[in-house]
């Protein structure tokens, strides 16, 4: 109740005509000839006024001037004595700014709670272990902080407690809890559950994940996309238009009330105000699904995109290596698995982190080791229970043993041997991603005429991963400034570019929409972006372009409807055939049918529910269909 009463009191003057309608009806009853024309004709003169000295000011500023008809409308009527008109178009003036306040509020609403719901408070833990209240912006990195339930995470951190249940859909669109055990990193802006829980800070507010996406928001916000700037010029020679076939209409009739007719059914409200509320609601959902478009001129980018190119590690793939398959000589996979993780463990190299990360995945219970030795960045030696084990590249395995071991079509990533003997080898890649290939075919059945992979990476290995993802157009052994070139030179624009490393940031700011993978993405590539993805879901590129797509059709047809409406009743009123208060109501009529359509934009529609139902079916497909062989990643 608080809130409707909030709502009203900001707008008065809808009140004020309200009870000019209510006093003038009173006095057309009651009171003496004449008193409720001279009431709501002054009134109406006032608004008009009021009006006028606001469109002035918009001239000044550089903004056109779109209230000329409105104004002229409510000055004809008064002058021809349609003065309940004259007050119907005063409402629809002001209620016109209330309805425009209320949509703009409705599509922006995701948008808006992103910004309300940003933590301003920490708790934090003093050496005593009791909570003390600071201001999110003093929190340090090191910092222990408390989290009571159902409050959000200030800071991006490291769970210390066993375990816990947060709610992230705020930052990734995931509707259902995520369990988190202890270590894991938690995103600020993660809503807790029912239990307190600790973390310690592992990023000044400023730099973390909800406050990025909150001054993203702040961006976006104050954003205007040229398809509006474009309905803003436009409504300068509807407007002209109208004033033509009024005065035409009087000239031809003789009739000066055929001005006040005309003019009253003339607004290009569905120019002014509908293609702001539609881009507004994209923005909105945009948010929603996990996706940061700082601008809404961005939105009006993603429609129109043809060619989508992707940098290749960390987009299209996972970005770390994975063991895919264990080749085992004389004993199971399991027992060269546990042999190899045993001493892996005590090295740092990636490979090594893949090969004990691989052992725990399968529930292998993994053992120390004794005498371990590491030559760095050739492999490890070491003994496990007894048995002397080398792991490491079979240069470095052949020295030790005196025994090359076999070759395996040149895919092999780390061998193995047992006490001087070889006894296996692990391959290990970069997976792709197991929504690249849908997002792909989604991509293309959403109008993109071409995707490309720019890529650093050796040609063979591009070309498979290409294969494998069903990507068109393969450019490998790039330097950064050759992506660059290869977005410059597209023959289809506009192009999109995703990446998430600081080594895309020259790309991605020379697209025409540069998009970062920003759950893990460096800064840089975000800054220098134009669409921030939050989740790591690469899936969400295509959503993207379905959402700018969704969101231009709405504008569209949200301007069509109304000027059709409009320039119909202008005819009709033209003719002589449309009182002019009539005209007034229907004309509200048109109004509230047009912004009514374009908070559309905040729903999917049912082609795209489709497209996206048809997404998630090639994802499962991609997941259980067979393989093959990955491109195998070295250890040099």
């Amino acid at each position: 109740m608080r809130t409707f009463v909030g709502r009203v009191l900001a707008h008065p003057l809808v009140l004020a005509t309200l009870a000019v309608a209510a006093v003038g009806g009173l006095l057309e009853a009651t009171g003496p000839a004449g008193a409720a024309r001279w009431v709501v004709s002054a009134f109406a003169v006032v608004v008009a006024l009021v009006q006028a000295r606001g469109m002035v000011d918009d001239l000044r500023a550089g903004n056109h001037g779109i209230d000329l008809l409105a104004v002229t409308a409510i000055v004809s009527t008064v002058a021809v004595g349609e003065y309940w008109a004259a007050l119907v178009v005063c409402l629809m003036l002001t209620g016109g700014e209330a309805l425009e306040d209320y949509a703009a509020g409705r599509a922006k609403r995701e948008l808006t709670g992103l910004l309300q719901n940003a933590p301003r408070t920490a708790h934090r833990l003093g050496p005593d272990g009791q909570p003390t209240d600071v201001p999110v912006e003093d929190v340090v990195v090191g910092d222990r902080l408390l989290v009571r339930p159902f409050e959000a995470v200030p800071v991006d951190g490291l769970l210390e407690s066993p375990d816990a249940t947060l709610d992230e859909s705020s930052l990734t669109g995931e509707s259902l809890p995520v369990d988190h055990a202890r270590g894991d990193a938690l995103l600020s802006g993660s809503v807790n559950g029912g239990e307190a829980i600790e973390l310690r800070a592992t990023a000044a507010a400023a730099d973390s994940q909800y406050q990025r996406i909150v001054a993203l928001v702040r961006e976006a916000q104050d954003s205007k996309a040229p398809f509006v700037r474009l309905a803003d010029r436009v409504a300068v020679p509807f407007t002209i238009g109208a004033l033509a076939l009024a005065v035409g209409a009087w000239l031809v009739s003789g009739d000066p009330s055929r001005i006040a007719e005309v003019l009253v059914v003339a607004t290009p409200c569905p120019l002014i105000i509908a293609a702001p509320v539609a881009f507004m609601a994209g923005m909105s959902r945009s948010a929603r699904a996990g996706i940061i478009v700082k601008s809404s001129g961005t939105l009006e980018q993603l429609a129109r995109a043809r060619t989508v190119a992707f940098d290749k590690t960390g987009t299209l793939t996972h970005g770390e290596p994975r063991v895919t398959e264990v080749h085992a000589e004389g004993m199971t996979p399991a027992e060269l698995l546990v042999l190899a993780a045993a001493v892996e463990q005590y090295s740092s190299h990636p490979l090594a982190d893949a090969v004990v990360d691989r052992a725990r995945q399968d529930g292998l219970v993994v053992p120390a080791a004794e005498d371990v030795v590491e030559v760095p960045a050739h492999g490890m030696r070491g003994t496990v229970g007894g048995r002397v084990v080398v792991v490491g590249s079979a240069r470095y395995v052949a020295r030790e043993t005196g025994v090359a071991p076999p070759q395996a079509d040149g895919a092999t990533g780390v061998h193995v041997a047992v006490d001087g003997r070889p006894a296996g080898h692990l391959t290990l890649a970069d997976e792709l991603r197991p929504e690249t290939r849908a997002t792909m075919a989604a991509l293309h059945r959403a109008g993109v005429g071409t995707v490309m992979m720019l890529t650093g990476d050796g040609a063979q290995v591009a070309r498979r991963v290409a294969a494998e993802a069903g990507i068109d157009d393969v450019r490998a052994e790039l330097l950064p400034q050759d992506k660059v070139d290869a977005i410059r030179t597209a023959p289809r624009r506009p192009v999109m570019m995703v990446g998430d490393g600081v080594n895309d940031a020259p790309v991605l700011a020379a697209a025409d929409v540069g998009i970062a993978m920003g759950a893990r993405g460096a800064s840089a590539a975000s800054e220098s972006a134009d669409v921030v993805v939050t989740v790591d879901d690469l899936s969400r590129v295509a959503r993207a372009v379905q959402i700018g797509d969704r969101t231009l059709r709405v504008a569209w047809q949200a301007i069509g409807i109304g000027v059709v409406l409009s320039v119909g009743l202008m005819l009709v009123a033209a003719a002589g055939a449309l009182p002019a208060l009539a005209g007034a109501w229907l004309q509200e009529a048109v109004d509230l049918t047009t912004i009514l359509w374009a908070l559309l934009a905040v729903r999917p529609s049912r082609s795209e529910r489709a497209a996206t139902a048809r997404m998630t079916t090639d994802l499962a497909r991609s997941a259980t269909a067979p393989r093959r062989p990955p491109a195998p990643t070295r250890r040099a």
